[in-house]
């Protein structure tokens, strides 16, 4: 049986193992992870897929902000997102993130960006077209630097550094 539910305290140690399993142990070396640093994950945000009761694919969501000019407007991060090496390419993760992003609008969050393969995100609603102007603090392929708008023209007009909340 394949469930949604709410990151659980205990789970923590397996998301970091699937973590690993689908990035690599260096995962944490990457950029989108400074953004992270010394930052909680949105709470109601934080969701694993369980098949059977056995945790199969993760995905979390972090506050960002983009500073556009002289206002810092408030985003999400989404990610990291992993499935289980024995279940991906089943709509695992899609359907994960789709149950994201649908409760991170239901919650009044308006734009989210991520650092991906927009052949993939976009099947979700991405586009590297809407992540034209900005940018993320240290090396970051532009090309995989997406974002989607909860609400419509979210990010028009929206251009600046992505940072993290401190």
């Amino acid at each position: 049986m394949f469930c949604i539910d709410a990151i659980k305290e205990n789970d923590i140690l397996f998301i970091d193992a699937l973590l690993d399993q689908s990035f690599g142990v260096d995962r944490q070396g990457k950029t989108a992870y400074r953004l992270r640093d010394g930052v909680s994950a949105v709470s109601e945000l934080s969701f694993v897929v369980r098949i059977d009761g056995v945790l199969k694919a993760c995905l979390q969501f972090w506050p960002i902000l983009i500073n556009n000019g002289d206002k810092a407007v408030p985003a999400l991060l989404l990610g990291p997102i992993a499935v289980d090496e024995e279940c991906r390419g089943q709509g695992y993760g899609l359907r994960l993130m789709e149950h994201g992003l649908e409760t991170a609008k239901k919650l009044g969050h308006q734009r989210v960006v991520l650092v991906g393969d927009e052949d993939y995100y976009q099947k979700v609603g991405f586009s590297r077209a809407l992540g034209e102007g900005l940018e993320m603090p240290g090396p970051v392929d532009k090309n995989r630097l997406l974002a989607q708008e909860l609400v419509p023209d979210a990010l028009n007009g929206i251009k600046g550094m992505i940072s993290k909340i401190k």
